[in-house]
């Protein structure tokens, strides 16, 4: 899966044919439109009717335009839909790799098209851009699972074992950790520490996956994915059944018995490379809904069942949102400094131990 999308490559080959610039009406399909949007929406199309299309183009053709104006970079989390993903991102991937990729871009302002934890994340990395959230309602039930005051509490009841934090909480969450992790390298991570125990928060089925593969003792927290906690062994194989050959990919924030069904577990990243690999002829990816639209995109050739639980904080950001994100510079986000300052060097702990 590349890193960036057709959508600006695009965009500016075509602007090179017109004498004048097009200035979209965003509520319009117009000839133009079509013309200028129409090397995106041939990669897209098995996967966006052209009716949705007519309507997606307009507002993509003004974002791609005002995101130029404004020196802005668009991120984009894997779990966004195609006309997202494809149409105004420059950069997509996971959320560490989404605030990685946008720090080390020269833009101005990041626009963060994912939940708050990744936007806080992107502005952590990148503390003098101004980084853009379209939905500030735009939340996650396992980041919300846990305080920071919840933190100090579970140290102060285990005195000098380690804090190992999913990347997926608060940036109050993380200020108050030893060190952070992803669903990559957490049990890495966890074991780099050198110590007989740690506290692993917030995600308690990813700490269950870790503790059946170290010696370590692993002190988990009740915490989970509303998306992946509904996932059930039971589905899994009712998959094999229904559909024999099916190669199961399923991500380690769902329960132990899904884990188990599972012929492959991993990050969203881990699941594109493994496509990418493998190139199954079946394949349902457990996690997300939207990823597999994504990935359908780059493996026409892999058949995508698709299993429908919907992340309902990942598609309040749409279209639209991030047209009225650009235009007024707002939501944006702010972190206390010194908030700022510790959760970025629990990241730093992690990405001096190595990502994967």
């Amino acid at each position: 899966m590349p890193e960036t999308t057709i959508a600006q490559a695009s965009f500016d080959s075509i602007r090179t044919m017109h004498e004048t610039t097009i200035q979209p009406d965003v509520t319009q399909f117009t000839p133009e439109i079509e013309t200028l949007t129409a090397p995106i929406y041939e990669r897209v199309r098995h996967v966006i009717p052209e009716v949705e299309w007519a309507v997606h183009a307009p507002l993509i053709a003004a974002i791609n335009d005002l995101k130029r104006q404004r020196n802005a970079v668009i991120l984009a989390h894997n779990y966004q839909t195609p006309e997202i993903f494809y149409g105004v991102a420059d950069v997509c991937g996971d959320s560490l790799g989404l605030a990685q990729k946008g720090a080390a871009t020269d833009a101005d302002v990041i626009v963060l098209c994912g939940v708050h934890f990744m936007a806080e994340t992107a502005k952590i990395m990148s503390p003098d851009k101004t980084v853009l959230l379209p939905d500030m309602e735009a939340g996650c039930s396992l980041a919300a699972s846990i305080t920071g005051a919840d933190v100090r509490r579970l140290k102060a009841q285990y005195p000098g074992v380690p804090v190992v934090t999913y990347v997926n909480t608060t940036a109050e969450v993380r200020a108050e950790a030893d060190i952070c992790c992803t669903s990559a390298n957490a049990l890495k991570i966890v074991e780099s520490l050198g110590t007989d125990r740690v506290i692993f928060i917030p995600d308690e089925y990813l700490g269950q996956y870790v503790a059946e593969q170290t010696d370590v003792e692993v002190i988990l927290w009740k915490g989970s994915c509303e998306v992946h906690e509904r996932f059930t062994g039971a589905e899994l194989r009712e998959y094999r059944k229904s559909f024999p050959g099916i190669h199961l990919m399923a991500h380690p924030e769902c329960p132990q018995d899904v884990l188990k069904e599972a012929d492959f577990v991993g990050s969203t990243t881990g699941m594109i490379q493994h496509v990418d690999k493998e190139r199954p002829d079946k394949v349902v990816l457990i996690t997300e809904c939207s990823i597999s639209d994504n990935v359908a995109v780059e493996f026409p050739d892999v058949e995508f069942i698709r299993p429908c639980n919907l992340c309902p904080y990942m598609k309040s950001i749409t279209l639209p949102l991030i047209l009225k994100s650009l235009q007024t510079l707002s939501p944006a986000i702010e972190i206390p400094q010194d908030v700022s300052v510790r959760a970025r060097k629990s990241l730093e702990k992690m990405l001096a131990a190595g990502r994967g």
